[in-house]
């Protein structure tokens, strides 16, 4: 091959290469590009963390919790976010709603089996709280079994979500990307907060 038929043959097979990879994508439905449609909060979605304990716990429960706001309030997740992270107060109908939402995130997990036990969250707990050492190891020494038949994680999660004051965070939101961070902190120290209180009662 001439150094001529090179030189006019690369482009054209170029042509012919780009030409075929666009017809395809136009034969499965590419020649539209319309934007994609938001992700329907109201439809169930895995949701998985690579945190272990407490605040991979929190993370779900955060992320199907706004989930479940959303669909409550008729718009998408993203929406929602964006919305929350503006400053200055928040709604009444969106305070309820994230309220709402992560009491039926908690009733979820419990349903699809991945609340963990209650003693399995216990020594995060503790590492986190600001206790004596002779309570503390009272604590740490009660038996597993001891501590699952008498507590249950739907029970102190509710608790914690109950406890917290959903308005107040939410208006000191001020950072789109910072939003479920935030939200994930205060959940996971109500819950620490209400493991902690109900632990100690069985002493």
């Amino acid at each position: 091959m001439t150094e001529l038929s090179r030189r006019v043959g690369l482009p054209v097979l170029a042509l012919v290469l780009v030409s075929a990879v666009l017809g395809v994508q136009i034969a499965y439905g590419g020649g539209s590009f319309e934007p994609l449609e938001p992700a329907d909060p109201c439809a169930a979605r895995a949701v998985t963390s690579q945190a272990d304990g407490i605040d991979g716990l929190t993370e779900r429960l955060v992320l199907l919790g706004i989930d479940g706001a959303a669909c409550r309030l008729g718009v998408s997740r993203e929406a929602l976010t964006l919305e929350l992270a503006q400053p200055g107060p928040r709604t009444d109908a969106e305070v309820d709603a994230l309220h709402d939402g992560l009491l039926e995130a908690v009733q979820r997990m419990k349903a699809d089996g991945t609340l963990p036990p209650a003693s399995d969250l216990v020594d995060d707990a503790l590492d986190n709280a600001d206790l004596n050492g002779f309570l503390e190891a009272a604590i740490r020494a009660i038996p597993d079994a001891v501590v699952d038949a008498a507590l249950e994680t739907d029970d102190v999660l509710t608790r914690a979500i109950d406890d917290l004051d959903l308005r107040t965070l939410l208006a000191d939101l001020d950072d789109q990307d910072e939003l479920n961070q935030q939200i994930e902190v205060a959940v996971t120290q109500a819950v620490e907060d209400a493991l902690v209180a109900r632990v100690e009662d069985l002493l």
